[in-house]
């Protein structure tokens, strides 16, 4: 396939694989926003233009390994997925370490939706906090990001089954929390 016909974001990265430093600065100016928003929604209040990093550093130390077998952004989400994963490890960890036992770690950043009087941006950034890890994740990287379902299976590396369900549920969960808002 000629370079003609690929996506561009496709080119770019084999231009990175090529060790061009141009090719990086263009994806990182492409992506660098809508990573941070991905990693805001997963609920990253304090460190997420460091993910955003961490994302691009592993994205240029696995240039080499990259192939255009899917889209691009499959990849990339895939890569930011697993940092902050192992963000949510190492807080963990820490957590252990320091004696303090706290589930969901990552995802209880005070997400409680207490007094919404109308529905408003805050209180749908509210209901997301509020929901699990695994629906919140999928609803960002189908609404937020624009990843079609096979996308985000893909990504998460779960069957398109469990997407759509978990998308569905997602969704529910939104409109119901939403509605008693305005109620």
């Amino acid at each position: 396939m000629s370079t003609d016909t690929l996506h561009p974001d496709i080119v770019l990265m084999q231009r990175v694989a090529a060790d061009s430093k141009d090719a990086l600065a263009e994806l990182v100016t492409r992506y660098q926003v809508p990573l941070l928003n991905y990693f805001t929604r997963l609920g990253v209040t304090m460190d997420g233009e460091d993910l955003v990093q961490e994302t691009f550093i592993r994205l240029y130390n696995a240039r080499k390994r990259y192939r255009a077998t899917a889209q691009f952004t499959t990849f990339l989400y895939r890569i930011a997925r697993n940092a902050w994963v192992d963000r949510c490890r190492k807080l963990a960890r820490r957590e252990r370490m320091l004696g303090y036992i706290r589930l969901d770690v990552c995802i209880a950043e005070e997400a409680a939706i207490v007094g919404a009087q109308r529905q408003s941006r805050h209180d749908v950034e509210a209901v997301l906090k509020a929901l699990s890890p695994k629906l919140r994740e999928v609803l960002v990287l189908s609404v937020y990001q624009g990843l079609r379902q096979r996308e985000i299976a893909d990504v998460l590396e779960i069957p398109l089954g469990t997407v759509k369900s978990r998308l569905h549920l997602a969704m529910q969960t939104v409109r119901e929390a939403l509605d008693a808002a305005q109620s």
